[in-house]
């Protein structure tokens, strides 16, 4: 299978060297991307900005905003057989880039942000039959009602549900994988290492 998998934050600039992201470590959607190599599978890997070397044998694709992801995403699903989503996306971007470092002044200062490309909801506009979309979900409370309406909204296959206090720029991680058609798998906190491995076995690749 032809598999592509995002990873890591994306970064939007306010200025040439100031901007808006996250603590993703990208370390989640490295260790899928190994352990699809692992099996044999054909791996692009899209990622953010991240500190760790992408598995060999990947086609490493870096980008660094979230518009830059959209595009490298997009494009590689057309031929992908399954698409896994574990990036951590921006859901908005400063409205205006300045062209030269904001300077300070006196009192507060209000920056205009303007929402990003919903990657995951393209993709499901235009899956194809047959075709496998998995998204994650990384939420602070409401845990599995939030990651359920995102798996119906999006027309996934799967979505990986989260606490961030369980794994985000950590080693571990725990979660529970829902599926379209109401399976829900609890995966205890362990090496994101082996999480994707039991992650891959319950997806089915």
């Amino acid at each position: 299978m032809k598999i592509v998998i995002s990873a890591g934050p994306t970064r939007e600039f306010i200025d040439p060297i100031r901007f808006i992201s996250n603590s993703s470590s990208g370390q989640m959607g490295y260790a899928v991307a190994a352990e699809a190599l692992r099996r044999g599978h054909e791996v692009v890997l899209v990622s953010g900005p991240v500190a760790i070397k992408a598995p060999e044998g990947a086609v490493l694709i870096p980008v660094v905003s979230a518009a830059d992801m959209a595009e490298a995403v997009k494009r590689e699903f057309a031929a992908a057989d399954c698409c896994i989503m574990s990036a951590a996306v921006a859901d908005y971007r400063p409205a205006k880039i300045l062209d030269h470092k904001m300077k300070k002044s006196p009192g507060n200062m209000v920056i205009e942000l303007e929402r990003t490309e919903d990657i995951l909801k393209a993709l499901g506009e235009v899956k194809r039959p047959g075709q496998l979309l998995v998204g994650f979900a990384a939420e602070s409370e409401n845990l599995l009602e939030n990651a359920a309406g995102k798996l119906a909204r999006k027309n996934l296959d799967w979505i990986v549900a989260n606490n961030i206090s369980d794994g985000f720029a950590k080693t571990t991680n725990a979660c529970i994988l829902l599926g379209r058609n109401g399976e829900k798998i609890p995966f205890s906190t362990r090496p994101k290492t082996e999480l994707a491995a039991a992650l891959l076995d319950a997806i089915g690749i």
